[in-house]
């Protein structure tokens, strides 16, 4: 039963490290990574045999995240909604961060790319939504905006990787970046910010 537990726990301790060394390095080794959790580098192959099935672990872990931030960001302005599902998104930043930047730029974007599924669907909706009311530019196709939207999503949280954000600074980044992406100018996307108390 203590073996069991001990193994259940190295595991834990294995996903907590690779989280933090690959936020701050997504190229990182299994070492650093079992170095990182107190553990030698053979017990990690006991848990997971290759750098690719723990990537997938943390990113079956970060889709869970994602998941769990959408609940709950519906609203009736689909500006509002994205620039909610922005900030709730950058509220999970430390357990998704090693998935966005592996989306962008790492080996496992199939299996990312279907774990990004619901959140690609809402996007798409609110951007739809928004390009029937106006509220949302129209010069650009309803599909190409959404993956663009997604696009600037992620480009912060790879952003957050390359340079020191504070969350308090990230959060009105992605924010700022998805208004500007959907056709909002600076000042408006700023004031839309302020005076939105969902969004604080």
């Amino acid at each position: 039963m203590s073996t069991r537990r001990d193994a259940v726990e190295n595991r834990a301790a294995l996903l907590t490290a690779a989280r933090a060394v690959l936020n701050r390095d997504p190229d990182a080794s299994l070492e650093a990574i079992a170095a990182e959790a107190g553990l030698s580098r053979r017990s990690v192959y006991g848990h997971f045999p290759t750098r690719d099935d723990l990537l997938r672990e943390v990113t079956a872990l970060g889709a869970a995240r994602i998941t769990a931030a959408l609940v709950g960001t519906a609203d009736d302005d689909p500006v509002v909604e994205l620039a909610l599902i922005a900030a709730r998104l950058w509220s999970e930043v430390d357990s998704i961060q090693v998935m966005a930047v592996f989306a962008v730029r790492g080996s496992l974007r199939g299996n990312i790319a279907e774990a990004l599924a619901p959140l690609r669907a809402m996007v798409l909706f609110a951007v739809d939504r928004g390009q029937t009311a106006g509220s949302i530019r129209t010069d650009i196709d309803a599909h190409r905006l959404a993956r663009l939207v997604e696009d600037s999503l992620l480009s912060v949280f790879d952003e957050s990787t390359r340079s020191t954000l504070s969350t308090a600074d990230g959060h009105r980044l992605v924010m700022l970046n998805v208004l500007g992406t959907l056709g909002l100018d600076w000042r408006s996307a700023a004031a839309l910010i302020d005076s939105t108390k969902a969004l604080q």
